[in-house]
């Protein structure tokens, strides 16, 4: 690959590749949606390199549907062949394939897998063999966030000399809407580890004319919650539609009258930034790595506290001069977290990783 000179410092020649997988498919998942942004920030910083985009067989053909950028190479990504003679790997999804390269970097997101029963003792056993390997083989670990990055430590014995952080970015829209409707918003699968069984709970006490809106696929446990909302007696004014495409996200961003994410373990939590950044007032959990991103910008709650979480909803939709205060500092702290800030740290990593 080029020359990667962040800060001005001497150039080094690199050949890196990246694994591109998750970029491309019908529904991007949160790491798919990081992965795609990355590589186009990398592109975008350094647009005198070739990346070589490396995507594992079953999404190769996929890819074509995605227009990467122009200093970018398409490459298939096999489990023991080198990619176009890469120097430098990175793994976007805390995965590596068994090549081996001069150095390798991986992102780990979360761990969330090794910690709760989010998910089936198949995936779980899977994830903690790939999430091992990859601590045990890169060269530097990049974490997406401070808790991220002690959870690497603590549960995967990576020593801290060779775990850096590198927070996502976002892109803040050029204007903000400012009239809104009464909708509670939810961005993410609807799932266990998202908690919406008690959001919906709590979204019960709101006044009629608010309405919830859970945007997102099926997860792990969604049957409980459709459970829950059948039982409900607001389930009139409850929304599930399903997976949404970007522009009908930014949509719901743009119109929807405060975020609700009282998420019970989270890596980073791209929706809460998506929503700052479109100054949609944001009530989430104080707990794992959510706090980092929002800041004093957001409005806490336990999210194991079922009437917290409803009187959090409830001071929100009520008080409109505090949804505004929150908009603003929303705003103000989204503007913090920039994807080209993010390119430039990973690329003083790729740096860094190979000597």
């Amino acid at each position: 690959m080029g020359r990667f000179r962040p800060g001005g410092e001497p150039e080094i020649e690199l050949r890196i590749a990246l694994d591109a997988t998750y970029a491309v498919g019908g529904e991007l998942s949160g790491i798919g949606v990081f992965s795609r942004a990355l590589i186009e920030a990398l592109a975008e910083a350094f647009p005198d390199d070739i990346l070589l985009l490396a995507f594992r067989p079953h999404r190769f053909l996929r890819s074509f549907t995605w227009r990467t950028p122009p200093n970018s190479r398409r490459r298939l990504l096999f489990e023991n062949v080198r990619v176009g003679g890469a120097e430098v790997f990175h793994g976007l999804n805390q995965r590596l394939p068994s090549a081996r390269y001069r150095c390798t970097v991986s992102t780990f997101h979360d761990l969330f897998v090794l910690t709760g029963e989010y998910s089936t003792p198949e995936f779980r056993a899977r994830f903690a063999r790939q999430a091992r390997d990859a601590a045990g083989r890169s060269d530097r670990i990049i974490a997406v966030s401070r808790f991220t990055a002690r959870q690497v430590r603590d549960l995967l014995g990576v020593e801290e000399s060779r775990i850096r952080v590198v927070p996502h970015g976002v892109r803040l829209p050029e204007r903000v809407p400012r009239r809104r409707r009464p909708m509670v918003l939810h961005v993410g699968a609807i799932q266990a580890r998202k908690n919406l069984v008690r959001l919906v709970r709590a979204f019960q006490v709101l006044p009629p004319e608010w309405r919830l809106v859970l945007a997102g696929g099926r997860g792990y446990g969604a049957e409980r919650v459709f459970e829950t909302i059948a039982s409900s007696p607001a389930r009139d004014r409850i929304d599930t539609p399903g997976y949404v495409s970007r522009a009908r996200l930014e949509q719901l961003y743009a119109t929807a009258g405060l975020l609700a994410f009282p998420s019970l373990d989270e890596g980073f939590g791209i929706p809460v930034l998506e929503a700052m950044a479109w100054g949609l007032p944001v009530l989430t959990s104080n707990r794992s790595a959510l706090p980092e991103v929002g800041g004093e910008a957001v409005w806490y709650v336990d999210p194991l506290d079922e009437d917290e979480l409803a009187d959090g909803l409830s001071r929100l939709a009520g008080d409109p001069g505090l949804r505004e205060r929150l908009s603003r500092r929303g705003r103000e702290r989204a503007a913090q977290f920039r994807w080209e800030d993010s390119a430039r740290a990973v690329a003083a990593v790729y740096r860094e990783a190979a000597g």
